[in-house]
């Protein structure tokens, strides 16, 4: 399974791909190609006619805050990867490396006189074609300032919008947040048509949603459904997608998403997909989050987030029970960043962040988004768990200059028996080249370990919060737990918990 972002050429297809764990990214809009088998999949299935259901007529909505989608078509230099389709680089013996030109054919590799021509040098300079791209976006203001995504002008050399009347105008980018997946963009016009900004926490799972967009370059198109989840958070990511199962397709990127109040909601942004086209799953990013980045981009020119310094993972239920945590909940701690907001505030690996501000944290993707929403210098609250109790820890945010990493490790299947471990001290040297004091390195990993996750090479720095540094530490360790001992253990690097269960 992929998540597809809304691409229309080859040039953002390669800039823009963003790889999340085993799915990647790939926005609908900006510059990218479409083939025409995707079309053909992402085309819906009209639903038959139930008898006496009354489903929403979108036909005003569309009518009156249709004039205020527009077209962005895009124009970006050719990528290396572009000129190596075009024929040159995939020619073997016939490559130019020395810039002369000579190698490359010029009626392009699948020609039919293509074979008459490899290996005959040609001269002269190579002139790199421009890639082309399209995307939507809306009008938010009279005087010409447009919502989309980062995405669809992401590389750009030359912007276009393209109003509903035909009317084309060269716009400007006044700033764009690869995070959020937000830009805004002006044209020099005046008294323009404008849609009706909305509230994206009032909306209900279930409720019906209306998309308006250039799918595969036809201006204005709509389509409708409903919303199937809220706060949607793509891993690494700082942004609570509405979830849908509205048809978005390749120049959707960027459209508005609407409630049946006529009011936009979001805006559309990525899909789920395994064939690169639309699958029943598409993501928009809530309003409030993009007028919040609009607003900074066009005060201040950037985007300021706020930053807790720490390397999170999910609190599974071996490690609620590990933890002494009544139910499955919050973020668990696995790593401090060296002068980073947590450091100072005595946050430590092992505690497990239940609230924010009051606010429960109920997963480890939600704390990020909160945090991300505040601005550097806030000071808040946190109530973390921490050796069976619940404590209140006051810290004072950082800024946030690169994304929070999640620990990801494959899920855990814990099973009962003894631990499994083989380990032993680390050497003098070990500790110098790992920069870690104390420690137990795994040797052989079997049983209940095996299962869990552990590997030969992984060392274990604490088991239930508690320091290891012999064999004897962990053996007692061990024994004191009550079905779930926690490893907290360093691989390449990383520090994560590990929940394995004992007898």
């Amino acid at each position: 399974m992929t998540f597809r972002t809304l691409i229309r050429n080859p040039l953002a297809t390669a800039v823009l791909g963003i790889a999340i764990g085993a799915p990647v990214a790939v926005l609908y809009g900006g510059m990218g190609l479409a083939s025409s088998a995707q079309a053909q999949a992402a085309a819906p299935v009209a639903a038959a006619p139930v008898a006496g259901l009354n489903l929403p007529d979108f036909s005003s909505l569309v009518q009156k805050y249709g004039p205020a989608v527009v077209n962005i078509s895009v124009v970006g230099k050719a990528s290396n990867a572009s000129m190596q389709q075009r024929g040159g680089d995939d020619q073997g013996d016939d490559d130019d490396s020395d810039g002369n030109g000579e190698g490359v054919d010029p009626f392009g590799p699948n020609s039919p006189f293509a074979p008459f021509f490899r290996g005959m040098p040609f001269h002269g300079p190579q002139q790199q074609q421009p890639m082309r791209g399209e995307g939507s976006g809306f009008v938010i203001r009279p005087d010409g300032v447009i919502l989309t995504n980062a995405h669809v002008v992401a590389g750009a050399t030359e912007v276009t919008v393209k109003l509903t009347d035909r009317r084309e105008y060269t716009a400007k980018v006044i700033g764009a947040d690869p995070k959020a997946d937000v830009a805004l963009i002006k044209i020099n016009a005046k008294d323009l048509p404008t849609v009706k900004l909305g509230d994206s926490h009032g909306l209900k799972v279930g409720e019906w949603v209306l998309a308006i967009g250039s799918p595969f370059s036809f201006d204005n198109s709509a389509t409708a459904g409903i919303v199937s989840a809220k706060g949607r958070v793509l891993e690494g990511g700082y942004v609570p997608f509405i979830q849908t199962d509205v048809p978005i397709n390749p120049g959707n990127s960027g459209g508005p998403l609407f409630n049946l109040r006529g009011e936009v909601v979001g805006i559309n942004s990525q899909i789920f997909s395994r064939t690169g086209g639309y699958m029943g799953v598409s993501f928009s990013i809530p309003i409030d989050v993009a007028l919040q980045v609009s607003h900074q981009l066009e005060t201040t020119g950037h985007v300021s987030r706020g930053k807790l310094g720490v390397n999170i993972q999910a609190v599974t239920q071996g490690l609620a029970d590990s933890f002494g945590l009544p139910r499955p909940e919050g973020a668990l701690v696995a790593n401090i960043e060296k002068n980073s907001a947590a450091e100072h505030a005595g946050i430590e690996p092992g505690d497990v962040i239940l609230k924010l501000n009051g606010q429960v944290v109920m997963t480890s993707d939600e704390l990020p988004v909160q945090i991300a929403t505040l601005s550097p210098g806030t000071t808040v609250n946190l109530e973390v768990w921490r050796n069976h109790a619940a404590r209140n820890v006051s810290v004072t945010l950082g800024s946030l200059d690169s994304n929070v990493r999640t620990a990801s490790l494959r899920t855990p299947a814990p099973q009962g028996g003894k631990l499994g471990l083989s380990v032993r001290p680390l050497r003098p040297n070990e500790q110098q080249r790992t920069h870690i004091q104390g420690g137990v390195l795994v040797t052989e990993a079997t049983g209940p370990a095996a299962d869990a996750g552990l590997e030969p090479g992984d060392v274990v720095l604490q088991a239930n919060s508690v320091p290891i540094a012999s064999n004897e530490d962990l053996r007692g360790a061990v024994e004191k737990s009550k079905g779930h001992v926690a490893l907290l253990i360093q691989r390449n690097g990383e520090k994560i918990f590990i929940p394995v269960r004992v007898n």
